[in-house]
């Protein structure tokens, strides 16, 4: 049975986790990104190879580009994308040249993902991301003050976040602030509450089929150079797996994906499986997930949520949660022996526990933690690998 490829993610020079941090949790490849690099800009060849040399010299492979990031105005659809669809294929040239072949994107319309807690403490000390609906809704309505927003909500529920906010302390609120507009992993800028208004202001004029759209037509324009690359995409679900801010989101479920395999019938066109995003949702089977696009899975996001029935939820431990990792990760390893292949994965997320309370990392990345998961998976991958010979 073939196992699956052993992964940490790294941001980078400046990352508190160093590629020998890595390399000592027992990985074997490394997901990256060049982030110095904005997005619609072309990635050099040479910056590629000598950020490949640096993760080879510590004996790993730069398994997973995460992520080459795509640009507002092709996921608007304006008239420009033409333009940055070449620079995007032109860096995709450059890593094929470079023998990096798995690159992992995402089309979510302005924040990559959203917490309002990043520090929250459990009851034995260590600290996990959470999402907590009354908070978003508070900040929906009341902090950001999104136009419109109030014909999201029904009149009780209305009733409830007002008092809800009336009740919080300056304190909180300004945390509150501070967490939504955390800067994006690999980003030291955070986000202001300006920059958020307009953006949401100018994606709330694409609806949700015309988004659909906008990304088949980047992954029909990108795809065929893709596919001579022998290059494999693999596209991020939406985090949270539902709309935020009244925007469109288009990778959250089953049908979503049915859509962009379809509508862009290309052997690259693949799938990061984040088991968390997809998993936030209660309508998304995993196990059948796995199964369905077992052909277009090229990258594993292993984490573990667990849902509360009011809404929030929060960031579990590895194997523990709503999903059923036993299951999962048995699939995953029956489709790597069909297939004959080793898809890469990495612990995505880990809670802040022991010294990682003595180093800055971006939440959710820091090194014990995740250590900590990773070291579950691979146990759990090996009982299943030894129990299955």
């Amino acid at each position: 049975m073939n196992r699956m490829i052993q992964c940490m993610r790294w941001f980078g020079y400046n990352d508190s986790v160093s590629l020998s941090d890595i390399r000592q949790a027992g990985c074997e490849g490394v997901v990256s990104a060049l982030h110095t690099f904005k997005p619609g800009e072309i990635w050099p060849y040479e910056a590629i190879i000598n950020y490949k040399k640096d993760i080879e010299s510590h004996g790993m492979t730069w398994e997973v580009v995460e992520s080459l990031p795509v640009h507002d105005h092709i996921k608007l659809g304006y008239d420009d994308r033409d333009v940055l669809i070449e620079n995007y294929i032109e860096s995709l040239k450059n890593l094929s040249k470079a023998g990096i072949y798995t690159i992992t994107y995402n089309f979510m319309p302005l924040l990559d993902w959203l917490r309002t807690d990043v520090s929250f403490k459990r009851e034995d000390g260590s600290e996990i991301l959470y999402f907590k609906k009354l908070d978003y809704q508070a900040f929906d309505l009341f902090i950001l003050e999104r136009q419109n927003a109030h014909f999201d909500y029904q009149s009780e529920e209305l009733k409830i976040v007002t008092d809800y906010y009336n009740d919080l302390s300056v304190e909180y609120i300004e945390q509150l602030k501070s967490n939504l507009l955390l800067a994006l992993p690999g980003s030291t800028e955070d986000f202001t509450l300006n920059y958020i208004k307009e953006k949401v202001k100018e994606y709330g004029t694409v609806t949700k089929k015309a988004m659909k759209e906008n990304l088949l037509y980047f992954l029909n324009k990108i795809c065929p150079v893709a596919d001579d690359l022998h290059i494999k995409l693999a596209i991020h679900p939406d985090d949270p797996p539902f709309s935020v801010f009244g925007l469109n989101r288009i990778v959250c479920t089953s049908e979503d994906c049915r859509d962009i395999f379809e509508g862009a019938n290309f052997k690259s066109n693949g799938l990061c499986f984040c088991t968390g995003s997809f998993g936030a949702r209660k309508d998304n089977d995993l196990i059948a997930m796995v199964n369905e696009f077992a052909h277009r899975i090229n990258f594993l996001h292993l984490r573990n949520t667990k849902r509360l029935e009011n809404g929030d939820f929060f960031e579990a431990n590895h194997l523990e949660g709503d999903a059923n990792f036993y299951q999962i990760i048995n699939s995953v390893l029956k489709l790597s022996k069909e297939q004959s292949r080793r898809i890469p994965m990495r612990p995505d997320h880990g809670a802040k526990i022991l010294d990682d309370f003595n180093k800055k990392s971006y939440p959710g990345y820091s090194a014990i933690g995740r250590l900590k998961g990773l070291a579950e998976l691979r146990g759990l991958e090996y009982a299943l690998i030894a129990g299955s010979e």
